[in-house]
């Protein structure tokens, strides 16, 4: 019987992050997908910096960034045109080292993700791949799939297995876990459209339509991508919504048949649901297998990769030093309150655009002296699990800085923990993390003053473990924290 460290169900965004960073760290991937090939039309068109930063950790931040373009916000307007909610996305480079929001085309993403992958010999990809059962143990996961050209049965065994299938999540079936709806459940179709030459009316950025009688959704994509997603009503057969007469006629304000090729047009059911049980045992999921969002802030699969990222680091400590896995629970716990305020969020959103316009969507709201409402991007808190949670600093990003000859953070410094210090601190220097003198580096002296600290320890997925202001202070978070630094 074949054995990995771990095997990952699912090779869509969420699966492709999540095997690119175990195999970073040199643990044997299994990676079992059902399809034959990657979907090549478009399915998610939006991420933001905090994304961009954990592609550049795994390495395809630099080449994918030909594929993307900047996403310059959005506009909420009623049935008369005009403009009831602004949401501006900055050019302007934020605390993760990279612009706020970009808009691509998946399959381009999913070509990089897989092109990296076939760098590592210790990975393993299994197209075709239908899993039939999945069984725990103390110290492994046996797992049965199948072959669905050949119908072979094969036997695999891992240290670890992640779901990462999706909505419909084999995984989550066999975990036994159920789904808690919270409470939006809408059916849309979506349309995406290639230009056929450049249109000048179509807008630069997304514009969301609150108009009771007719819901919709306009995305600027990349190139000449663009997209239209609108509410079905109840009487509406999907047929009927589909047909090319429809949308054509829907589109009719904005462009005809002439300027543009119809790329692909479905049915979303658009919903809002988070799994109770995000680990059983060695058995993971993550993405949309464990949670569910609308999609009206583009944070669906931006909430995958998070997930990655803070799963693959711990999972990988475990694998390395065979640490207490007890800590693994602090993979749910970290993450469903983030992906629950999204979630939340995006619901009120969805709210505003069925001209529902008393929603107050956020707190980050503010009037002009025209009176014009504009909304910030929200940036929700790291649930309870690792660090002290009376650590105000405890939770948040460290930022990506730019530290010598325009190399940042994360290119200095390995993606294992870092202990970075103030002068005046002293303790212990251990092969474990990597040690930095703030004083080397003036931006890291200033951030510690700007946040009143003296020492940080920052996690291998660039959050702060905890804070401190004495040597007796980073000595005891080192005692405790230093065996997962590693």
């Amino acid at each position: 019987m074949k054995e990995y460290d771990v095997t990952i169900v699912g090779l869509g965004p969420t699966g492709g992050t999540l095997a690119n960073l175990f195999a970073l760290n040199g643990f044997s991937v299994l990676i079992l997908e059902r399809e034959k090939s990657f979907y090549p039309l478009p399915r998610a068109v939006h991420f933001d910096d905090e994304v961009m930063r954990v592609f550049e950790t795994i390495g395809i931040s630099n080449d994918f960034l030909k594929y993307t373009i900047i996403n310059k916000g959005t506009k909420f307007v009623n049935s008369k045109g005009k403009i009831i909610l602004d949401w501006p996305r900055p050019r302007k480079i934020t605390i993760n080292g990279w612009y706020p929001s970009y808009r691509f085309n998946q399959p381009d993403l999913e070509k990089q993700l897989r092109k990296k992958l076939k760098k590592y010999k210790k990975v393993f990809i299994e197209q075709n791949s239908e899993v039939k059962k999945i069984t725990n143990s103390k110290n492994q996961v046996d797992i049965v799939y199948t072959n669905t050209r050949n119908h072979k049965k094969y036997y695999v065994r891992s240290k670890y297995l992640v779901g990462c299938d999706g909505a419909n999540s084999v995984t989550r079936k066999q975990m036994k876990t159920k789904m808690d709806n919270l409470g939006f459940t809408q059916k849309w179709a979506v349309v995406d459209l290639i230009l056929k030459k450049k249109k000048n009316n179509l807008p630069d950025r997304t514009i969301q339509y609150s108009n009771p009688k007719q819901p919709a959704t306009y995305c600027r994509n990349v190139g000449k991508r663009r997209r239209w997603e609108f509410a079905i009503k109840k009487n509406q057969s999907d047929k009927k919504v589909l047909s090319e007469n429809y949308i054509w006629n829907f589109l009719k304000p904005w462009l005809n048949k002439s300027e543009a090729i119809i790329e692909r047009k479905t049915i979303y059911q658009f919903e809002s649901a988070i799994a109770r049980k995000w680990r059983k045992g060695r058995i993971f999921i993550a993405g949309d297998a464990a949670h569910l969002m609308p999609p009206f802030m583009g944070q669906g699969m931006c909430a995958g990769i998070r997930d990655a990222s803070n799963l693959a680091w711990k999972i990988a400590t475990c694998l390395r030093v065979k640490h207490n896995d007890t800590f693994l629970n602090t993979y749910q716990t970290e993450r469903a309150l983030n992906v629950k305020e999204y979630i939340e969020t995006t619901m009120r959103m969805g709210e505003f655009v069925n001209a529902v316009e008393s929603i107050q969507i956020t707190d980050n709201i503010r009037s002009d002296n025209k009176g014009i409402k504009s909304m910030q991007s929200i940036r929700p808190k790291m649930g309870k699990g690792l660090g002290n949670l009376k650590d105000k600093n405890r939770g948040k990003i460290f930022p990506q800085f730019k530290l010598n000859k325009n190399r940042s953070l994360d290119d200095n410094f390995s993606k294992k923990g870092i202990l970075i210090l103030s002068t005046d601190i002293k303790t212990k220097v251990s092969k474990n993390y990597t040690l930095v003198n703030s004083k080397k580096f003036k931006k890291l002296s200033v951030y510690l003053k700007n946040i009143n600290t003296k020492a940080v320890i920052v996690r291998p997925d660039r959050f702060i473990l905890g804070s401190a202001n004495s040597n007796q202070e980073i000595n005891l978070l080192l005692k405790k924290y230093s065996v997962i630094l590693r």
